[in-house]
């Protein structure tokens, strides 16, 4: 499912236009990736919970050269499944 099937559902689940819809979406988003980026863990009840993890600095290669370079440290999001969503998959 992309955005614009996504946008489509929420549509008709709510009653709402597409354009309503999409606004919301939109707003959703924007504001699960403005807490994240402020450190702040976003928890969806029935969805799981997003939250910043850290990776620490490693040594890789590059495949081409196969000289060994410094990875630097970075942030990457995370996330962890709600149990009831796990449970309706399985």
């Amino acid at each position: 499912m992309n955005k614009m099937d996504l946008i489509e559902k929420v549509a008709e689940n709510a009653r709402l236009t597409k354009k309503d819809a999409s606004v919301a979406l939109d707003v959703l988003v924007e504001v699960i990736a403005d807490a994240l980026a402020h450190g702040e863990d976003v928890k969806l009840a029935g969805l799981g919970g997003f939250s910043v993890k850290t990776r620490a600095s490693r040594k890789g290669v590059n495949p081409s050269t196969g000289e060994t370079i410094e990875i630097p440290a970075s942030k990457a999001v995370s996330f962890k499944v709600a149990k009831t969503l796990k449970d309706r998959l399985n």
